[in-house]
């Protein structure tokens, strides 16, 4: 008998082959991909083609064990790689060594306006994930920011389209860097909670590809991502994990995507759209469609036994499923099966560093009255730390971000770590219910001896520092369920009046994933936005408060005084949430600051703003318009001067605006930004680039992109109202 050779994939099993046959060319790592997938297409049965389709397990699905390709397993987390669950629940599975780091949410990230942060986020969390030799990492979130009730607000990177774009580029490739798939949810129009699962997403064809759709372009077409993640709701009458229109035609067809579309876990109905509608791997699907607790055969998937019944009638075309096969085998050759595959690390002081310093220059100085901020060390003998928030985890809730970690610092040991435990004196002030998935419970606290408590400690303070905010508790910043107020939960803007009333030096620290109502603004001397800032917050908190760290931070949404100040809380209830049967986007591209500018409400806080703690001056800006004839390209110049005393950093903003438009157009949309870091004193010339062609609307009669011919103002700004030039240009 002929000897044999055995041949070992990781994660894989193993393959046969005789000793004088040469290496199946799926197997050498020098030949190209699309050669490999090709040839390891050849060698599959259809049953083999049909098990790649769908789920095996919660989060994997199946390789072809008898060639030695591997699984492929995919894990949930844009904040932090999740634990490892039962084989079939959500249920975590128990292990020891799967505490992960937790770094900032997405809107933190969004807040640096700092792309260099999303790569090192991206790499950080891809290094995480390579480690626990997971395939695809689902993340991150670009859905738009519609509007500030939408319980998933925090996994996402803000209202704005040219913003979101930016940041998501380096976060997938940095990611992908490791040899771990991004994939880019929620593909599309995901922008509520409230009956996600059937709601019929109606909006205008400009809408959708001026404010809704180019994030995901950026992370296909520029940052190349691996995989896609389709939506729960529906658009124009057709589940978005196998709609037509957004798959077939926008995803595959126009953008050129060649990787893989994974469903949201139960976002499956229908068999014949799943072969024909652009889906390619079904995830978390039961027999009725929901992803409640149950067991049955995961040949009952619509991708599974039906799909391979279908082929084996001929009702379904081979191509179809060959097509399906090629995209997966292409992510497995691209990842698992990739020679340059690195090793990846875990919960490491490297990635401790960048969680810290990716929270650090998201936090947002809202308002610093009289310098109250910062607090060197030794200014105060007693710091009255106030709020359930300053002690509670924060990486714990919220549906599917929610994580197991290796340890997390909260704001007050963070305060005491700076100050010294013998200079803070904390009190919980309030209390929210335990962190439930899918349901509300009130605390069994009392809350009247929790506000009298801390009244008692604020009154003998120095000063008062109040951490509270949102959680991911439900109804606040949690999956599955809208908020139900702007307001502050928990009796929250009851108690920080009475806390001024005894204590007028009481700030403000907030950490949420949206907007808040703010009935005390005018009140307190300062207020910081911290948003939820994973195993580091407490030092990152503590860094920006003591002034070791210059907060940089700017808002990626803009905060409304009320809801009805916001587009889709302006019109009927039809706009927003629906009649749980369809919602109609009626502020259309009007969204976040392009309708409150246009519409001339004035915000709480606008988009783009944010203090320092020093000074910055702008010289007048200048055009380049040899540029623009000659290259298309917008080049705005002016000097930015560090005019304080401290080092810190500004980020310039450029809008774009045309007066006079043949169709409706927002007052202003961001084009470019540049974080520019300065010491005290220090100038630079600073240049922004906008290619004219960013100019464009998207003319619903042609279905195209369209630069309309005349006159734009170029709007230069450290915010979208903090004005600092404008300029003109004229395009022919």
């Amino acid at each position: 008998m002929k000897s044999r050779i055995l041949f070992t994939i990781m994660l894989g099993a193993s393959l046969v082959v005789p000793a004088q046959q040469k290496t199946p060319v799926y197997l050498d790592v020098t030949k190209p991909i699309e050669e490999r997938v090709e040839n390891a297409l050849s060698l599959m049965t259809t049953e083999e083609k049909v098990a790649l389709c769908h789920a095996q397990s919660k989060f994997s699905s199946k390789g072809v064990a008898r060639l030695g390709i591997p699984e492929v397993w995919s894990v949930d987390g844009s904040h932090g790689v999740s634990d490892e669950k039962i084989w079939d629940e959500w249920s975590g599975a128990g292990w020891t060594n799967d505490s992960c780091t937790a770094f900032p949410a997405l809107t933190a990230l969004a807040a640096t306006f700092n792309p260099e942060m999303a790569m090192l986020f991206g790499k950080s969390i891809g290094e995480e994930a390579r480690y626990r030799n997971k395939t695809m990492l689902l993340a991150p979130g670009v859905n738009i920011y519609r509007t500030p009730l939408n319980g998933r607000n925090f996994e996402y990177m803000g209202e704005d389209p040219y913003l979101a774009s930016r940041m998501v580029v380096p976060y997938v490739q940095g990611v992908q860097d490791n040899g771990v798939a991004a994939c880019v949810k929620h593909f599309a129009l995901n922008n509520q909670e409230i009956c996600r699962g059937e709601i019929n997403v109606n909006v205008s064809d400009r809408a959708l590809h001026e404010i809704y759709l180019p994030a995901f372009k950026a992370a296909v077409q520029e940052g190349e991502a691996w995989s896609i993640m389709g939506a729960y709701n529906k658009f124009r009458g057709e589940y978005c994990c196998h709609n037509d229109l957004l798959l077939n035609k926008i995803l595959k067809q126009d953008w050129k995507f060649d990787g893989v579309v994974v469903s949201d876990w139960g976002g499956v109905h229908n068999t014949d759209e799943a072969v024909n509608n652009g889906l390619d791997i079904e995830m978390g699907t039961y027999t009725n469609g929901l992803t409640t607790q149950g067991h049955f055969p995961f040949s009952s998937y619509y991708l599974a036994d039906p799909f391979l019944e279908g082929l084996k009638s001929g009702k379904y075309d081979i191509a179809k499923l060959d097509d399906k096969a090629r995209r997966i085998l292409r992510l497995i050759f691209r990842t698992t099966m990739s020679a340059n595959r690195p090793f990846g690390r875990f919960v490491s002081p490297e990635h401790s560093q960048a969680a810290r310093e990716i929270a650090r220059e998201g936090i947002v100085l809202l308002k610093n009255n009289e310098q109250f901020f910062p607090i060197p060390s030794g200014k105060y003998k007693k710091i009255a730390v106030i709020g359930e928030n300053a002690s509670r985890s924060m990486v714990v809730g919220g549906g599917s971000t929610s994580l197991k970690v290796a340890y997390e610092v909260s704001p007050l040991q963070g305060l005491k770590d700076k100050y010294g435990e013998t200079h803070i004196v904390y009190s919980m002030g309030y209390a929210s219910g335990p962190s439930l998935y899918g349901r509300e419970e009130p605390s069994k606290l009392n809350a009247d001896s929790l506000v009298n408590a801390a009244i008692e400690v604020a009154r003998d303070a120095d000063i008062v520092l109040f951490i509270g905010g949102l959680n991911k508790n439900y109804f606040q910043d949690c999956e599955s369920g809208d908020r139900q107020s702007l307001n502050l939960p928990f009796g929250q803007d009851k108690l920080i009046e009475e806390l001024l009333n005894v204590n007028k030096n009481t700030a403000v620290v907030l950490l949420s994933g949206n907007a808040v109502a703010m009935p005390w603004v005018d009140k307190v001397p300062a207020i910081v936005q911290g948003w939820y800032l994973g195993s580091e917050a407490g030092n990152a908190l503590a860094d920006v408060i003591s002034g070791e760290v210059n907060p940089s931070g700017k808002l990626p949404i803009s905060f409304p005084k009320k809801p009805e100040d916001i587009g889709a809380h302006s019109f009927d209830k039809l706009c927003y949430p629906g009649d749980s049967v369809n919602v109609y986007y009626k502020e259309d591209i009007l969204v976040g600051y392009r309708w409150l500018d246009t519409k001339k409400i004035a915000p709480l806080f606008p988009f783009g703003y944010g203090l320092s703690y020093t000074t910055f001056a702008w010289s007048k800006p200048t055009v380049d318009l040899d540029k623009v004839k000659a290259e298309g390209t917008v080049k705005v110049s002016f000097t930015l001067t560090n005019s304080g005393k401290v080092d810190g950093a500004e980020t310039a903003q450029l809008y774009v605006s045309k007066p006079k438009s043949g169709v409706a157009r927002a007052a202003k949309e961001l084009k470019a930004f540049k974080k520019v870091f300065l010491k005290a004193g220090e100038s630079q010339e600073v240049t922004l680039d906008v290619p004219v062609s960013s100019f464009a609307y998207y003319n619903e009669l042609k279905s195209e992109w369209e630069v309309e011919p005349g006159s734009y103002n170029l709007i230069l700004g450290s915010s979208s109202r903090d004005i600092k030039g404008n300029m003109t240009v004229n395009v022919q």
